[in-house]
């Protein structure tokens, strides 16, 4: 009886082994297929790119609500040249409550740069990198940023390419062409890394600016629901492989698999979107040296965005 027993442990023992090597090989085997898709991913950038390697000063953290916010900016500059950001967004994540918001700040919103006085919020990215803008963006709406990510506009055309090889399907609500060097007809139909950028830069209509935003805001929500399926999510080591010599950003590779494997999940696709100035907080004025603004109520607009994040 007690051999029959002993025979029974033996077999369970042998079995549990099995188990755990079978899952320690299943683990190593994902993380050798997810490495190297990763570096198949950085060997198809290699060369195309002029960002800036170095990383710049950062002293962010998170938010009140426990949430990781990420500063968004979108550049088209040469190598070292310094520019105005064509885009300025917070992507936040709170990984207790699983959600994802995005803040579009408008880059004309006339708001006090610490050390330099008031202007253009983008004008706070020559003055001093990421950093001046976070500290501006923290003056403002007393909001705290844990990450920057510079992202190149060729990064963005590349991504699209490999992720959607047949394209992001998008509804193109009206013809556009002027400045965004491609050619856009109305209606549904799916769009190329490089006219789908033409589709978020174009802003020479009635709306100008207020439009880009809005389209913007909604190709980040069609890319991240498109993302969403098996095929995608298997690719996504080498689709941030590809990313990583177009952005410059204080963020690891792991944070960035962390928080995109998230995103792009069936379940956490959803992302509410809000935009600064929020409507009726503020007035178009001209301003000597700084040309024409948004003169922002400040404290309506840092109610809404605290309003946002803390739901």
């Amino acid at each position: 009886m007690r051999s029959e027993r002993y025979q029974q442990k033996k077999q369970k023992k042998k079995k549990w082994k099995s188990i755990v090597l079978i899952l320690f090989l299943l683990c190593a085997g994902t993380l050798a297929y997810s490495y190297i898709q990763f570096k198949q991913g950085v060997s198809l950038s290699q060369g195309k790119t002029d960002v800036e390697n170095i990383e710049f000063e950062f002293h962010g953290d998170k938010d009140q609500y426990g949430g990781t916010n990420i500063l968004l900016l979108g550049s088209d500059a040469r190598g070292n040249e310094k520019s105005r950001a064509d885009t300025i967004m917070i992507a936040s994540y709170h990984p207790d409550k699983g959600t994802y918001k995005l803040i579009s700040i408008m880059r004309d919103s006339y708001v006090n740069i610490p050390g330099y006085g008031k202007n253009k919020i983008n004008a706070a990215l020559v003055f001093g990198g990421p950093e001046l803008l976070r500290q501006t963006i923290k003056e403002n709406f007393d909001i705290d940023l844990q990450y920057y990510s510079i992202v190149d506009f060729k990064g963005f055309v590349h991504l699209i390419d490999e992720a959607f090889p047949k394209g992001v399907e998008v509804d193109v609500e009206k013809a556009m062409s002027a400045n965004i060097g491609v050619t856009l007809e109305p209606g549904l139909q799916r769009l190329d890394g490089e006219h789908l950028l033409g589709y978020v830069r174009f802003r020479h209509d009635a709306i100008g600016d207020f439009g880009r935003v809005e389209r913007q805001q909604k190709v980040m929500k069609e890319v991240a629901s498109q993302f969403t399926n098996f095929q995608t999510i298997a690719k996504l080591p080498k689709l941030v492989g590809v990313m990583t010599p177009f952005i410059n950003t204080n963020m690891d590779t792991t944070d960035i698999l962390y928080i995109g494997k998230d995103l792009i999940s069936k379940n956490s696709r959803d992302i509410e979107t809000l935009r600064i100035p929020v409507d009726g907080s503020y007035e178009n004025q001209r301003i000597s040296g700084a040309g024409a603004v948004l003169a922002i109520n400040l404290e309506q607009n840092k109610q809404a965005i605290h309003d946002f994040l803390a739901k």
